[in-house]
């Protein structure tokens, strides 16, 4: 069966409240041999993209998003933790401090990267959608994550993203954190992200997974050569 009947089978379960169809396509999948992670980049992620998209073109209803969104998460619910029953031995020992836009569908894509992220080795932390960014700026300079890792879904998000990068940089206090950012909107406005003084970013959320991974490699062997979007390291200690 191929992969996209697969996901319009979910999607259909998803919309329609149907729990028992949903986790059945899962389950299915999982006999067939997908892996967790798998499941979360190559089923769960593609199906969230389509809903989502609906939905931002009025496509479906609230009842449906919401009947879709809810289950959706309960799914991915189950599948991180056998994710992170296969999580990688070796730790990448790089320290993440994540949040998101407060919408809804901002926190679910933002928690299918978290995911992937923790399995990958990374130590994360994910406040989530609708913290004020006093309060983000407040921790990152108390704790120094390595990472502040924002997911931006909505244009009205991306002010407030700008106004607390602004903050970080005319402050000084935590030049050594690496400032990350993804979503929709970066993809929607070429260049933005570099812009608004971002060190890393990439096209979508599950290439910004890949990006960071990559980027921790490079930190171990300089000499390799990385893959990604568009790039910077972060800056000089």
């Amino acid at each position: 069966m191929s992969a996209d009947i697969v996901i319009d089978r979910l999607f259909e379960a998803l919309v329609s409240g149907d729990r028992p169809g949903a986790r059945a396509v899962v389950a299915e999948q999982g006999k067939q041999g997908a892996n967790p992670e798998l499941l979360h980049t190559d089923l769960f992620w593609p199906t969230f993209e389509m809903l989502d998209k609906l939905y931002r073109n009025d496509q479906i209803g609230v009842l449906a998003h919401n009947c879709a969104t809810r289950l959706l998460r309960v799914l991915i619910d189950q599948n991180a933790a056998r994710l992170l029953a296969d999580k990688q031995s070796k730790q990448l020992e790089r320290t993440v401090f994540a949040c998101c836009g407060p919408s809804e569908g901002s926190e679910l894509g933002a928690q299918i990267a978290v995911d992937i992220l923790e399995a990958s080795g990374f130590n994360v932390r994910f406040a989530g959608g609708a913290v004020p960014a006093d309060e983000v700026q407040a921790l990152v300079q108390q704790d120094h994550p390595e990472v502040l890792l924002m997911f931006c879904s909505e244009p009205g998000d991306l002010p407030e993203i700008r106004g607390l990068i602004d903050n970080l940089h005319e402050v000084g206090a935590c030049p050594n954190t690496q400032i990350v950012v993804g979503g929709g909107v970066f993809n929607r406005v070429d260049g933005l992200a570099e812009e608004i003084g971002a060190d890393l970013w990439a096209a979508d959320t599950l290439e910004l997974v890949d990006t960071m991974i990559h980027d921790v490699e490079h930190r171990a062997a300089p000499d390799q050569r990385t893959v990604g979007r568009k790039r910077k390291t972060g800056r000089a200690a």
